[in-house]
This record gives structure tokens, sequence and C-alpha cells, in this order.
């Protein structure tokens, strides 16, 4: 394969079709499921389904014999199935979704969440990073290998609708389409992040989640603050004090062992790599407020590594659990705030799972501790419905690893970089159940202040072509693998 070639055609097709489509996309509202219970009566999902397939149906036309359907499953988002014939042995799963995160404030001034607005070298708007540029990145990768008469194995393309509500409808999926799927060899996810835009980076972990609401209720209704304070308890101090038989208030280290694993040695090594290679920007990426610093780094003694400050850090948020509150309920804004005690109080809890934990035990654990004897006898229930296991990705077999290498050479011209990612990918978890043989590229150009689900979303463009163009050297030399 001619890379130089690959990276012309990159640029071409980025420019004159991928971005304009990506444009035209991040103006439609298509949340996920979980922040849009009226998703099917709205139509914003129909809207981009049919946008993405409607460009995926004129691309395929110079793939003969491929395939596509939009698969519908009642009561379910629907699922863009495209199926590629090979000319080299092997099955190819790629993976993306085109369902969005809700809008969040604190957008630039000019911006907004379906405002896309292009700026130097990135394109603003919720979903174009994460994930809505993934179907058009694998299909363009395929027509780079076609350009050049490059043989590829057969190719399925599987882009969903929900997975940024934890996928509740893709095992359906997979279940019911399992036989077109056949046994796949090779996955690529481009649903991932990056720890810079200098290199090929490969993701080896993801952690799990457990989401649910914690509720406090000490009355049936509000009354005044000062005729009942002093003998009604404060829902939100309970709420506060439960919380803290998780996690450390001082620290924000979750406490319970039932939440920990033992971290393998080799993501050690890679972290501190990783660390190695980024030095401040481990941290210095991030949107600081004021003087905010970051969270101090827990050292493991037992690790018996001499581990750095980043790579510390890069394993807290990769390997070990953590606790977020993302929303809260049954308090006013506080402009609106009277004299009243409020009745309850509702937090939901995002709390992160190691790769390797068990996401059904943590939420077990999790939901005994937080309603066992609650103080004063408060109403207190935690609900979650379900958690999500993490994946740990399996050892690169020699091909891959150099192919790899090869690719972030040919692109950036340096070797690709490894790290574990603090996210989830509910369908990888899946997968590595059910095919335990496949190999894994899981990347993606979620990278520093790209800011993904958060204000100011961008997609990277020259990275995203680079990505493009090495997931096309992957795809040519899997088809020559030994």
């Amino acid at each position: 394969m001619d890379f130089a070639k690959v990276s012309v055609f990159m640029d071409r097709i980025w420019d004159d079709e991928v971005i304009p489509v990506l444009t035209d996309y991040i103006r439609i509202p298509n949340k996920s499921p979980a922040f849009d219970a009226d998703w099917e009566k709205h139509g914003h999902m129909e809207q981009a389904v049919t946008m993405f397939a409607d460009w995926a149906k004129g691309k395929l036309a110079q793939l003969p014999g491929s395939k596509l359907e939009v698969v519908r499953l009642k009561g379910r988002t629907p699922l863009i199935f495209i199926e590629v014939p090979g000319t080299a042995p092997g099955t190819i799963l790629m993976y993306g979704h085109l369902d969005k995160q809700p809008e969040m404030q604190g957008w630039a001034e000019g911006t907004g969440p379906w405002v896309p607005v292009r700026k130097d070298d990135k394109l603003y708007g919720r979903g174009g990073a994460d994930d809505g540029y993934a179907m058009f990145a694998s299909l363009a990768a395929l027509l780079a290998l076609k350009e050049q008469g490059i043989a590829h194995g057969r190719a399925v393309i599987i882009i969903e609708a929900s997975e940024e509500s934890g996928s509740p409808d893709l095992p359906f999926y997979i279940d019911h389409l399992s036989q077109r799927i056949g046994t796949p060899d090779l996955v690529v996810c481009l649903d991932s992040g990056c720890g810079n835009y200098d290199q090929l980076w490969l993701t080896t972990s993801l952690r799990g989640m457990v989401i649910g609401n914690l509720t406090v209720r000490v009355l049936t209704e509000g009354v005044h603050s000062g005729a009942a304070s002093g003998i009604v308890p404060s829902s939100f101090r309970i709420l506060r004090s439960l919380l803290s038989r998780i996690e450390d208030q001082e620290t924000g280290r979750i406490t319970l062992p039932e939440l920990f694993v033992d971290i393998p040695q080799d993501r050690q090594s890679q972290a501190k790599q990783a660390a190695e290679i980024l030095g401040d920007e481990v941290w210095s990426e991030l949107p600081f407020a004021g003087t905010t610093k970051p969270m101090a780094p827990r050292r493991d003694p037992a690790a018996q590594l001499n581990t750095s400050d980043g790579a510390e850090l890069i394993l807290q948020k990769t390997w070990r659990p953590q606790l977020a509150i993302t929303g809260m309920e049954g308090y006013p804004l506080p402009e609106n705030g009277g004299n009243v005690l409020l009745p309850y109080s509702v937090a939901k809890l995002s709390l992160r799972v190691p790769p390797t934990g068990n996401a059904e035990k943590a939420r077990a654990a999790v939901k005994a501790v937080l309603e066992h004897d609650p103080p004063h006898d408060a109403d207190v229930t935690f609900h979650a419905p379900r958690g999500e296991n993490g994946w740990n990705a399996p050892t690169l077999a020699p091909w891959l690893e150099a192919s790899l290498n090869k690719a972030s050479h040919a692109a950036f011209g340096k070797p690709v970089a490894y790290q574990g990612e603090g996210g989830s990918i509910p369908f990888m978890a899946m997968l590595g159940e059910k095919f335990p043989g496949t190999q894994f590229v899981v990347t993606g150009l979620l990278g520093p202040h790209s800011n993904a689900h958060g204000p100011n979303e961008f997609l990277h463009i020259p990275f995203a072509k680079k990505l493009s163009a090495s997931i096309a050297q992957v795809l040519a030399d899997h088809a020559g693998r030994a």
C-alpha cells in the first residue's frame, strides 16, 4: 500500500465530502434515548440515520457487492448494518455510533452543541468526534484500499444509536444479526481517545460503570425552615454522609474494597511510558478553574514501581474506581430558593469500575452500603438498573503490533503509543466475551481539549485524516498477515 497516496485520498474525501456531512449532522439534536425519552416522536434520530445511510449508499456503489440495511427492532433505536465483501480471508467488524450526549452549558460564544463551527483545524459541535465520524472513517479506509487495488478482508460495519445510554439495544441487534456478522478476527472501534495529536494511540483498556440515582427522602412536602430545622434532618446532609461510606470526602478515593482489582504489570508499565510521552499534559489539558489542582496521586506500594506522578494519575483515571455526581434533583436554582426545608435530595451517581472488575458485584455492594441503616431512619434508595463491565484488551498479535507501528510512523513520524481510557464502550466488553480470540484496534480522535460529553466538543480534522489512513494500513496488513 502506498501510504502517501492514501493520505492524498483522505485529504480529498474528508475536505470534499465528510466534513460537509458532519457539519449538517452536528445540527441534528439526536440525543441518546437516556436523554430524550421521546426520541422516536421527535424524529431527530431518524434524520441522522437517513443522512448517514444516504451517504454510505453512494460510496458503497464503488465497492461491488456491498449491502446496507437500516435494521429496526420494535421499540428499539435503529441500527445501520453494512456488509462489504472481502478480497482476502477474515472478517473485520468496524463499530461506531451516531447518538449524542445532551447539550451541557458553557459553550464558547458563537458556538453551541447544535451549531457547527469550524475554527482553523477543528470542527466544533456535539457528536462530530463522539462518534459521528466513525462510519465515514471506516468507509474511507476501505475506499482508499479500493483505489489502489489493495486486498482486504470482509468488512461488517455496525453503527448503533444507543451507545450514550449504555448500549441497551445493541445486544438484541447482535443476536438478531449474529449469522450475518459471523466470527470477526479483527475489531476496529473508533469511539475512543488519544493522548495527543502527534501519534497513533491504541486503547488498551476501558473502565466499566454503574450509574444510578441515590434518593434521600425526609418529608412528604417542603416546610418552612424556621419551623422545622433542628427537628427535621437535612436530606442533603444525609446524602452527603451516605456518599462518605463509599468515597473519602477529603481525597476523593473510593473506600469500598469490592471495587478494586490488581492492576496488571503491563498496564502499569504502559501508564509509565504514556506519562513520559505526555508530561504535564496528563492533567494540564483539562480545563481546571482558578487555582484548582489535580487529585493527589495514589501510590500503590504493592506495585513496587518507581512510577511518576503522571503515571499514577493515568492509573487513577483508567484502572481505579472513581465516583462522580453528574446530576441533582430536589433543589431550586439559588435565585428561587426560599426559606424551605426541602423534602428530598436525589443525586445521580456515575461510578467508574476497573476494567477487569465485576460491575454487577460492584452495583450490589454499593447498593447494600448506601441503603443499610440510614441516618435518622430516612427513606433511602439507590436505584441502578444494571452494571456495565469494562474491558481489558487481549495481547496484540505480532502482525497487528507491527502494523500499528508502521501506520503511526507513516502518518505521524512517531511510534504507536498505548494507554487505557477511563470511559466505557459497552460493546467492547460484549465482543470480548463473545469472541475471545479476536484482535482489537480501539482508538479514536478524542484528544486534549476535545471535551466529549462537555461543552466545546470538537473534531481535530488533520488527526482524523491521519487516523483514517492508519486504519487503511491496518486493514491492508490484516489481509496480508501470515
